[in-house]
């Protein structure tokens, strides 16, 4: 039987610690520190930001004022993090915004936030993907070696499919499933061939700007830096995929504070640095393109920097796409083990210890949307998942600071509620510049999620069963899958509103 009761139904923080410190088969190994984590941020952060959509956020909404833009959708998420902080160091548990969620506002509202996050990983990985394309054609066009058009572009741009974007999703698919351990080696080392790169930009391209370039400013005005904001929120989404690393974090409750912090502050500023010297470098009617800095240093005729630019930016694209696709396959797994999703996605690998069921399907949904989309349509769709779940989790620190004030927070949000509610209607109201086509997927999305709630999440979350969760029934062996629907078939799924 629903009620509203039920669908608010919030799971005890206790739950959630005591199912991360459980062994067997459903435990991730802990194997992270805070490098580790600030590398997984830097490496999520640092990428599609700006190598891919400094170009398109110019061109198509804030001209030159993409720096404002960049400095509004900074503050935003330095807000959204300070709450994904405090909530990490509180409840270090797989899943970020999903679990803090079902822990502050109840089942129905976490079910949506993880939906959401589905929708945000999903594309925001294929975007990376897409971006990652771009930067190869240009590599190889820079040795004077031509890609057809017709297998680098989507067929919404007049070609038949993004090959490259393919190839790439494939490999990365490949690395997170060998482990965690492996993928956070291989991040590291390609965040430092990403800043090296950024820097050697920098370092050129300040030579290369003309102050003729930033005129006009703002061309399409206030509204056009705000939409600028609203799609380059997406350049700034790695700090969620630090949280959902929390059950592989030797000490999370202080480290994935200083992960967060440290790979936001560090991109904000190179974020900046890189806006205002690409759109000094050429006129901003051009940079309409998946590669902007490539194509900015082959029209100044730095063809080398080019060149070794993209070398460098597949570096970081390819450590984004990492990070993205382990997030996602976190959150798959912390609903999973909740009972909202199929067991299959809380499934571990026995060797690598690593959810490889759920890392194949994500890996393939991404394959997909990378192959057949372009990217302003796939970045939209991202900010706007984005946007939702970090201002849920910033209403969740209120929530959590009233109906919980005795738990333990190693970091603490200063002036609660006061920047928690900045940073909601901050997300909120970068969610209002975006296109109306994008409110409308996200509608079309929800009522989808709506129906897989109802139709398998809710009969089957582990709250149903408060005696005992599924993760004791599978460790202990107390009952056998047939024993499991024996029990569910005793409660009917009907539909009432009203009391519990």
């Amino acid at each position: 039987m629903i009620s509203w009761k039920s669908l608010l139904r919030t799971k005890p923080i206790e739950l959630s610690m005591k199912e991360a410190e459980s062994t067997g088969k459903k435990a991730l190994s802990r194997t992270l520190g805070a490098i580790d984590l600030t590398a997984l941020g830097v490496g999520a952060i640092i990428g599609t930001g700006i190598f891919v959509l400094t170009g398109v956020a110019a061109a198509n909404f804030a001209g030159p004022a993409i720096i404002i833009s960049f400095i509004i959708s900074g503050l935003a998420a330095g807000l959204a993090a300070l709450c994904y902080a405090e909530l990490a160091s509180t409840v270090p548990v797989a899943g970020s915004a999903y679990t803090y969620t079902y822990s502050s506002l109840g089942e129905i509202v976490a079910w949506l936030v993880g939906w959401n996050l589905i929708l945000e990983y999903l594309v925001a990985a294929a975007a990376v993907a897409v971006g990652w394309s771009g930067y190869f054609s240009d590599m190889l066009k820079s040795v004077g070696v031509p890609v057809p058009a017709a297998l680098t572009l989507s067929p919404w741009e007049g070609g038949y499919i993004n090959l490259p974007a393919v190839i790439i999703t494939l490999l990365i698919t490949w690395v997170a499933i060998r482990g965690t351990r492996e993928s956070a080696k291989a991040t590291k080392f390609i965040v430092f061939i990403k800043l090296s790169v950024i820097l050697l930009f920098i370092a050129v391209g300040v030579f290369r700007v003309s102050p003729a370039n930033w005129v006009p400013f703002a061309p399409f005005g206030f509204s056009g830096i705000m939409a600028g904001a609203a799609i380059v929120f997406f350049a700034y989404i790695g700090f969620d995929a630090v949280a959902t690393a929390a059950e592989e974090v030797k000490d999370p409750k202080r480290d994935l504070p200083r992960g967060i912090i440290a790979s936001l502050s560090i991109s904000t500023v190179l974020y900046i640095l890189v806006a205002a010297i690409l759109t000094g470098m050429m006129k901003y009617t051009y940079l309409n393109t998946p590669s902007p800095i490539s194509s900015a240093l082959l029209a100044a005729g730095i063809r080398w920097a080019s060149a070794f630019l993209s070398v460098g930016a597949l570096a970081g694209l390819t450590s984004v796409l990492i990070a993205v696709i382990f997030a996602q396959s976190r959150v798959f797994f912390a609903m999973a083990r909740d009972g909202l999703l199929p067991p299959v996605f809380a499934m571990i690998h026995q060797k690598y210890k690593t959810p490889f069921i759920n890392t194949l399907m994500v890996g393939a949904a991404v394959c997909l949307i990378a192959a057949f989309f372009p990217v302003k349509i796939i970045a939209e769709m991202a900010n706007i998942g984005t946007l939702s779940a970090l201002a849920v989790v910033s209403l969740g620190v209120i929530i959590l600071r009233r109906t919980r004030p005795e738990l333990d927070r190693p970091f603490k949000v200063p002036w609660v509620p006061f920047l928690p509610g900045i940073a909601v209607f901050s997300c909120l109201y970068l969610m209002f510049n975006l296109p109306v086509a994008t409110w409308i997927r996200l509608i079309i999305w929800v009522g989808i999620g709506i129906g897989v709630y109802f139709l398998y999440g809710f009969n089957h979350s582990i709250l149903r069963n408060p005696e005992i969760t599924r993760d004791d029934m599978v460790l202990n062996n107390l009952v056998t899958p047939n024993a499991r629907k024996d029990q569910e078939k005793k409660k009917p799924f009907r539909f009432r509103l009203g009391r519990a």
